[in-house]
């Protein structure tokens, strides 16, 4: 008994010449940066997809002593898919570990992007963050005449009708595009559910307004109750846990060419070695910048 509280009074002793993370009573909350556009990762372009965020999630709510858990989030949204996966563990983690999560939005949390926001229990954002576009878009293009001109005849063989359903160099099909909607509907369905459920008891605005894929600077966004609270990362967390919080980012760094986990890619596979690779990660990268900078331009960014 008297061994213990020797040790306690030399703690206490010894607080002040310690480093910040090594004081006891210091309050942490580990941060994980969600930046770019959803599932569209390139070997020089990470993005945002669940294979490359799931193992810095787990890392951060797994920090002893952490008082929350905050994702900075600068998305315009991307693939559904990867968003709800990315959603779902940080769902489920916050409830392994019963820690809340605080969401701080920079430039933009739109479409999945504001899906990953809603993983939080409080979201924050910037005066002028943009937030919303609750919505679903398909998008392409369609060369069917450009080939005609250009006497190019393509040939394509399928076993199944509608295999070739949208294919961009055929004439567009009624009942291609009506199928595409009602799927995008099903899915629109879905994420509009799933933001009821997180932010029903806040939400102000009526639906048509909320899920037409709208997007609005954070003040007003705040008003239809998208958003909590306008504010920073470093203001509101001081604010909320006294000015000695301590907030460090959990990241997982790449390795070689941008593999963030052992393995090998399709051109080391070929046995087309180092320089193969190289080529074939930039003329990924190039295509995924272009897709990725289209999502951004939408917002004005």
């Amino acid at each position: 008994m008297a061994s213990s509280s020797f040790l306690s009074d030399l703690r206490r002793r010894l607080d002040p010449f310690l480093p910040a993370r090594l004081r006891g009573g210091t309050p942490v909350v580990p941060v994980v940066r969600l930046t770019g556009a959803i599932g569209m990762a390139s070997p020089f372009r990470p993005g945002i997809t669940f294979a490359n965020t799931a193992r810095a999630l787990e890392r951060a709510f797994a920090v002893k002593g952490a008082k929350a858990v905050a994702l900075v989030i600068n998305s315009p949204g991307g693939a559904p898919t990867q968003s709800h996966l990315v959603y779902k563990r940080i769902r489920a983690l916050a409830a392994e570990k019963q820690l809340p999560v605080i969401a701080f939005v920079e430039d933009v949390a739109a479409s999945g992007g504001y899906m990953l926001a809603c993983a939080a229990d409080e979201i924050v954002a910037d005066d002028f963050s943009i937030v919303g576009s609750i919505g679903v878009v398909s998008a392409g293009f369609g060369f069917p005449a450009a080939l005609e001109k250009l006497g190019i005849e393509r040939r394509v063989y399928t076993a199944g009708t509608r295999k070739v359903m949208l294919d961009p160099f055929q004439p567009e099909k009624p009942e291609d595009v009506e199928r595409l909607k009602a799927l995008q509907q099903e899915i629109h369905a879905a994420f509009v559910a799933l933001v009821k459920a997180r932010r029903g008891d806040v939400l102000s605005g009526d639906d048509d307004t909320l899920f037409s894929g709208e997007f609005w600077a954070a003040p007003q966004a705040q008003e239809l109750g998208l958003v909590d609270a306008l504010g920073d990362l470093r203001g509101f967390l001081r604010a909320r846990y006294g000015e000695s919080v301590r907030t460090p980012l959990i990241e997982v760094k790449p390795g070689l060419f941008g593999r963030r986990s052992p393995g090998v890619s399709a051109a080391a596979a070929a046995g087309q070695g180092p320089a193969a690779e190289i080529g074939a990660g930039a003329a990924q990268a190039l295509i995924s910048a272009a897709e990725e900078r289209a999502l951004w331009a939408r917002f004005g960014l």
